[in-house]
C-alpha cells in the first residue's frame, strides 16, 4: 500500500462577515449590581421528527425571563454538540433566528475550537449590543434548525445549549435540547489500526538504535466526512526530562523528519477518509533516540498512535499500541587527552607582561594542571580556571612584573618587617 504524499493542515474560522466570535471570557460581566437573573426556556421543536442530512428544519421557541426590577442586558449564544469525534462546519448546520416578541433580529454561525455556535443580536447592531430585557417582562424568537448534507455520518444527534456571552443567566437559567438525527444511509464509519512490527531501520543488526514500523489503518462502512489525523505518542518509564525521540514516515518514497509538538507528540500527515478508495492503508514509521537523550542504556518504550477525524477536537475514534525498546546512539571511546607538563617559560619584561598574561588565561579552561605526588603545585604552562578570571590575570601580571624587576625578595623582606613592627 501506499504512504501518503504530502502534510495538509486546516483551520477552523470564527469570523462571518468580518465579525469574529469571542469566547464566554471575553465579555464583561454586567453591571446591573446584584446577582445575574435571567433565565432562558427552550419550547419542544416542531416537526418532532429525526431530522435528515439535507433535509426538512425544525424550529422551537426560545424565551428569555427577567424576574427582576430592573432591565437587564442579554447576549443570547447557542451551543451546539453533535457527540462525535469531529468539528461541525457552517455548512453542516442550517440556523435562523426570527422574532416573536423581540426586537428585529440578525443571527450568524461561528466557529471557535471545533465547536458550534449560534449567535443572534439586534438587527443593524453590532454584536456587544444585545437585546434589553424589561424589568418583569420577557423577550421571545423561533430559533429554526437543519442539518446539511455534510453532516458527520457518525452522529445521531444534535444538542444545543442556550447560554449567553456576558455571564447573565441565574445559576440554573441556562437550558438545552437534543434534536435527533435520523441515521446516514449504509453502514456506520468504522476505522481500526494496528501496529506491524518491521525491524530495524535499513537492515541493521541492532533494533533497539532504530526501530522500524508500519502502521495500518483499516477502514469500514461509508467514507469519513474528513481526512484522519494521527498523533504519535512516546511514553518512557521513570522520570525522563529529555529522551530527544525522533520520528520519520515515508512520504513520496523518502524518510521525512516528524518534528515534536510542545507536548513531545508526534503529527502524522493526514490519511485521506476514503483511503483513495481502499480499505486499508499504512504509514511507514522510523523511531530512535536523538543525541541529547538522557538515556543511558537499552529501555522498553510504549509508541501510541490515536486517530480523530478533527485537529481542533480531539477525541480518538482508534487507538493503538506497541512496546520495543530503544538505546542511545553507541559512541566511539575517545581517549583520554594527555595533560600538557612542559614548564613555563620565563616571563617577558615589563612591556609584554600584558600580552602574555591575555594569551595565557585564554587558554585556562581548556589546559588542565598537573599535581605532583609532593602536593606541591608545579607551572604547566596555563592557568587553572576558578570563575574569576579578571582577578586572577591581574595577579598574575603583577607576579610577572616583580620577578621581572628582582624585586620579589625586597617585597617578601617587607612583609617581615611589617610583620614584626605589628607583633
Amino acid at each position: 500500500m501506499s504512504a501518503r504524499t504530502a502534510i495538509t493542515a486546516t483551520a477552523v474560522v470564527a469570523a462571518v462577515a468580518g465579525t469574529v466570535l469571542m469566547p464566554l471570557s471575553a465579555y464583561a460581566a454586567p453591571a446591573t449590581g446584584g446577582a445575574p437573573a435571567l433565565r432562558i426556556e427552550l419550547g419542544a421543536p416542531v416537526p418532532s421528527g429525526p431530522l435528515t442530512r439535507g433535509g426538512a428544519t425544525e424550529s422551537f421557541d426560545l424565551t428569555v425571563t427577567n424576574p427582576g426590577d430592573k432591565a437587564a442586558p442579554f447576549h443570547p449564544w447557542l451551543l451546539g454538540n453533535l457527540g462525535s469525534p469531529i468539528a461541525l462546519k457552517k455548512t453542516d448546520v442550517v440556523f435562523k433566528v426570527d422574532e416573536i416578541n423581540a426586537p428585529d433580529t440578525a443571527s450568524f454561525i461561528g466557529q471557535q475550537d471545533g465547536g458550534w455556535q449560534g449567535v443572534f443580536y439586534p438587527a443593524g447592531k453590532s454584536l456587544s449590543a444585545g437585546f434589553e430585557v424589561p424589568a418583569g417582562g420577557k423577550l421571545k424568537w423561533k430559533v429554526t434548525v437543519g442539518l446539511g448534507k455534510g453532516y458527520p455520518v457518525n452522529s445521531d444527534a444534535f444538542e444545543l445549549r442556550a447560554s449567553t456571552t456576558s455571564h447573565e443567566l441565574a445559576p440554573d437559567g441556562q437550558a438545552s435540547l437534543t434534536l435527533k438525527a435520523a441515521p446516514s444511509t449504509g453502514p456506520a464509519a468504522k476505522l481500526s489500526t494496528h501496529f506491524e512490527d518491521n525491524g530495524s531501520c535499513d537492515g541493521a543488526k541492532d533494533a533497539s538504535l532504530c526501530k522500524q514500523l508500519n502502521l495500518w489503518y483499516r477502514h469500514e462502512g461509508v467514507a469519513f466526512s474528513s481526512d484522519l489525523v494521527t498523533r504519535l505518542t512516546v511514553k518512557f518509564p521513570g522520570d525522563v526530562k529529555n529522551p530527544d525521540t525522533q520520528v520519520r514516515v515515508m512520504v513520496g518514497g523518502k524518510w521525512t523528519d516528524v518534528h515534536p509538538d510542545r507536548n513531545g507528540d508526534f503529527m502524522l500527515p493526514k490519511m485521506p477518509k476514503d483511503f483513495d478508495g481502499v480499505s486499508a492503508d499504512t504509514f511507514a514509521l522510523q523511531v530512535k533516540l536523538g543525541p541529547k537523550t538522557q538515556i543511558t542504556r537499552p529501555t522498553l518504550v510504549t509508541l501510541q498512535a490515536g486517530v480523530a477525524l478533527d485537529e481542533k477536537k480531539v477525541e480518538y475514534i482508534s487507538t493503538t499500541a506497541t512496546d520495543f525498546k530503544l538505546a542511545p546512539a553507541k559512541q566511539a571511546t575517545a581517549k583520554p587527552e594527555q595533560p600538557k607538563t612542559e614548564q613555563s617559560k620565563p616571563a617577558k619584561p615589563a612591556g609584554s607582561t600584558t600580552t602574555q598574561v591575555s594569551q595565557t588565561a585564554s587558554s585556562s579552561a581548556v589546559t588542565p594542571v598537573t599535581a605532583p605526588a609532593g602536593g606541591t603545585p608545579q607551572a604547566s604552562g596555563s592557568l587553572a580556571h576558578t570563575g574569576s578570571d579578571s582577578n586572577t590575570g591581574l595577579y598574575a601580571g603583577l607576579a610577572a612584573v616583580l620577578v621581572a624587576l628582582g624585586g620579589a625578595a625586597a617585597w617578601l623582606g617587607a612583609r617581615r618587617r611589617g610583620g614584626a613592627t605589628r607583633a
